[in-house]
């Protein structure tokens, strides 16, 4: 069933009936967001980003990835692990484990969980968090995820964007306006690994998705960030060959080591990495959104007529310093 709600949802289902005449001037996507003015973009705080430095390529090519972590209010019990992880050296020296193809890539201690594992497992340190599965989803009471632009969704009651973040949402009580709201797993999204329920994960396993957005682990495991440079070094791992993508014992020199896992805030050379993303309650960013669901420009045929919350990304871009 198809049903079109209000705000984005429309921007991004309506089509003018001149949209043909105007394909040869219509904006692309990344010309709108070009476009943007200096004050509709938002800066990422440096205490929100991870810099994760992996091992050398086989050419002796450096390698870096920026995670952005989540924001308030979602999955902080995991967020503070995270940043402790990182501030005691613990993330130091393990390595990525795991690459699945269009699925995920994992990574933690070798020696933790993992099928080939053969050492002693890496001591966790202490003042770690234990969260529950409630807190995969946040409580929001009023009206303002109604005030938002909403798109309908198979998953969920419908997907809106909080923060420049992608979010399901779904309403708990009428009468109370009170609402459901959870992170959505997008490509390049970064989520907790975790054994059976009641197990929620701690941190010391990441993972980021690498193929189509696995939506079904939507409220079943904690996202936690996103990358949002970097990409590149993660999606391009080689394949494992054990169970689940796992690096089987014959293809230990598959895996990729991660020398260090840092807080932006705490780096000491100057300058630090700098980040923003284009406000999603943004001019710019509703026109960015319908042009992603109706690709007018030249190259175009056919506007698709719509688009999932993940065919959105928010745009995020490196500040240059001056």
């Amino acid at each position: 069933m198809k049903t079109i709600l209000t705000g984005l949802a429309a921007l991004a289902l309506a089509i003018p009936a001149h949209a043909q005449e105007q394909a040869a001037t219509a904006p692309s996507p990344n010309e709108i967001v070009a476009a943007a003015a200096p004050d509709e973009w938002v800066r990422i705080a440096p205490e929100d980003l991870l810099v994760m430095t992996l091992a050398p390529d086989a050419d002796g090519n450096a390698r870096q990835v920026v995670i952005q972590l989540m924001p308030p209010p979602f999955s902080q019990g995991w967020v503070h692990n995270i940043r402790l992880f990182a501030r005691s050296g613990w993330y130091d020296g393990i390595s990525v484990n795991r690459v699945q193809d269009n699925y995920v890539v994992q990574w933690g201690d070798p020696n933790y969980d993992n099928p080939e594992a053969t050492g002693a497992v890496k001591p966790l340190p202490e003042g770690l968090k234990v969260m529950g599965e409630s807190d995969y989803k946040t409580n929001i009471i009023g009206d303002d995820l109604l005030k938002r632009s909403r798109m309908p969704d198979p998953y969920a009651g419908w997907t809106t964007f909080i923060e420049g973040w992608p979010v399901g949402a779904e309403i708990k009580t009428v009468h109370t306006r009170d609402y459901e709201a959870w992170p959505v797993h997008c490509y390049g999204m970064v989520g907790v690994g975790r054994n059976y329920s009641p197990d929620t994960g701690s941190g010391a396993e990441l993972y980021t998705v690498i193929g189509h957005a696995p939506r079904h682990l939507d409220r079943n495991i904690a996202l936690v960030g996103r990358v949002i440079e970097g990409m590149e070094h993660l999606s391009s791992l080689p394949r494992g060959k054990g169970e689940l993508g796992f690096y089987a014992d014959f293809e230990k020199d598959k895996r990729t080591p991660i020398l260090s896992v840092r807080v932006a805030s705490d780096i000491a050379q100057f300058p630090q990495p700098t980040f923003e993303y284009l406000n999603t309650e943004s001019e710019s960013f509703a026109r960015y959104a319908a042009a992603r669901a109706n690709r007018r420009d030249a190259f175009f045929i056919v506007p698709a007529g719509g688009a999932d919350i993940c065919n959105i990304p928010v745009p995020v871009r490196r500040v240059v310093s001056e």
